[in-house]
């Protein structure tokens, strides 16, 4: 039986089985350490700081920076704080002087306002004679109290305060609110009806008065105002409020009442109490005369009741 010749070395060494796999090999043997170590040995080199390292520095600056501006804030602040409190008591006083001078005009208004008034009142009384006092009522001048009627106008419960215009007008959406028409036909009932004097919310009519509208406020005589809006005219009492409900106005304000919910009261009241207008303006009358009584003395003012 044959025997075969052992293999001869040849001198090189025998492959390895991962021969194949170098790259993993490389990976495995080789941390990514290295490459990060080889990398800060070149910025060493060159002279450059980590990156941490600038980081850090940079943060630091910033604080720096940010403390400097605040003490400069700060400083400044102190330095501004006398001349700011300073300028607010002068400004104080300055509001507190104009308030005071606003103050003392204003009781100069009042008190030349009610030396005119009785000097009207001397004057009326002087040339109407006998019948000073009912001249002085009817113009308004005088205050006036007796019988009369409470008359209490109001808005429909949950009006909007939107909506504005005529009742009218086709595209106008009634919102329930008391119009400016409304009171002038209110208040020009009751003179009908024979009231003597009429007032709303205090404020005295006369033959000079206007009732007027601003957006949804009601002026009278331009002054504003807010419901309800309570009228009080003197007379019989219950006369007036009869006569007054029986009339076209009365009605007018129970439509109101039936169609758009406007709330009405009337009562008739043992004593009401009217104050005089607060401004009354003589424009055209002139003292009656003896010659003025027979007719061929100069023509009287006309002092027809217009409140529209």
């Amino acid at each position: 039986m044959s025997q075969q010749p052992p293999v001869r070395s040849t001198g090189s060494p025998p492959a390895r089985p991962d021969a194949s796999m170098s790259l993993l090999t490389n990976v495995m043997e080789h941390s990514l350490d290295d490459g990060y170590a080889e990398a800060a040995a070149r910025r060493a080199e060159r002279g450059g700081l980590p990156r941490t390292l600038r980081a850090k520095l940079g943060l630091a600056a910033g604080l720096v920076l940010a403390a400097v501006i605040v003490t400069v804030g700060a400083a400044e602040a102190r330095v501004s704080a006398p001349v700011l409190a300073k300028e607010r008591e002068e400004l104080i006083d300055r509001v507190q002087a104009q308030t005071e001078s606003v103050d003392d005009l204003e009781e100069s208004v009042d008190a030349l306002r009610d030396d005119v008034q009785e000097r009207q009142r001397r004057a009326l009384n002087t040339q109407g004679g006998d019948q000073g006092a009912l001249v002085g009522l009817l113009a308004g001048a005088t205050e006036v109290s007796g019988p009369g009627v409470k008359l209490v106008v109001d808005d429909a419960k949950g009006t909007d305060q939107g909506g504005d215009g005529p009742r009218e007008s086709s595209g106008f959406s009634d919102t329930g609110r008391v119009r400016d028409r409304d009171m002038q036909r209110v208040v020009n009932g009751l003179w009908e009806s024979g009231a003597e004097a009429v007032a709303i919310n205090g404020q005295r009519l006369t033959a000079l008065s206007a009732i007027r509208a601003a957006g949804d406020a009601i002026l009278v005589d331009n002054r504003p105002l807010v419901p309800p809006y309570t009228v009080l005219a003197v007379g019989d009492g219950n006369k007036l409020s009869t006569a007054f409900q029986d009339s076209a106005d009365g009605q007018y304000l129970h439509a109101l009442k039936e169609n758009f919910g406007i709330r009405s009261s009337i009562s008739d009241e043992q004593t009401v109490r009217l104050p005089a207008a607060p401004s009354l303006i003589v424009r055209t009358a002139v003292p009656m005369t003896a010659d003025a009584d027979r007719g061929s003395g100069p023509g009287t003012a006309d002092t027809g009741k217009g409140t529209s």
